[in-house]
């Protein structure tokens, strides 16, 4: 299905909320990855979520101050908003719970359907110039803020003309 042009490689790209109940908004730019008429497109294997508080030194419950969760998600459109599980253009997703009165916190990672294999053709791939990330929690403590760095694992692929077509349809489609 695809012939990988790289190695896998990682892009990164840091996520900063300072607001409670309001979704956040950050992008992955593509446009030099995925190229159109070379029918290139971004194969994502992995991605992997690190929260931190205001600072990198700044422990998530004092960025919070409270009982908290924080959502955050790896799309491949715009949706303007979290989205649910079944949504197509859903990549990844993973959820902090903060206990505040027992300092503890526990993360959920999400599990996506295209990294179950174990072939070559493992991961999501992508024909669109964005990955967009959307964050939200639901208490942030004042003057503070939570930041979580996404990095995604990717390479570039090559596809043949009916992949690469059948993925820009499916992406397509996936907007309605």
């Amino acid at each position: 299905m695809a012939t990988k042009k790289t190695s896998m490689f990682t892009l990164t790209e840091r996520l900063t909320i300072s607001a409670a109940t309001t979704d956040t908004f950050a992008t992955i730019d593509l446009g030099s990855y995925v190229d159109v008429g070379d029918r290139q497109a971004i194969q994502v294997h992995s991605v992997d979520y690190i929260f931190q508080g205001t600072s990198a030194s700044t422990t998530i419950t004092a960025s919070v101050g409270a009982d908290a969760q924080l959502d955050i998600q790896l799309t491949d459109l715009n949706r303007g908003g979290l989205v649910f599980a079944n949504d197509r253009a859903l990549v990844s997703s993973a959820k902090l719970l903060i206990d505040y009165s027992n300092n503890a916190t526990t993360m959920d990672a999400d599990l996506y359907p295209d990294n179950y294999g174990k072939g070559a053709d493992d991961g999501r791939f992508v024909v669109n110039d964005q990955l967009y990330i959307t964050g939200r929690t639901n208490v942030i403590g004042s003057g503070q803020a939570m930041n979580v760095t996404v990095r995604v694992n990717a390479s570039i692929v090559s596809l043949s003309a009916k992949d690469f077509m059948a993925i820009a349809i499916q992406s397509t489609a996936a907007d309605n």
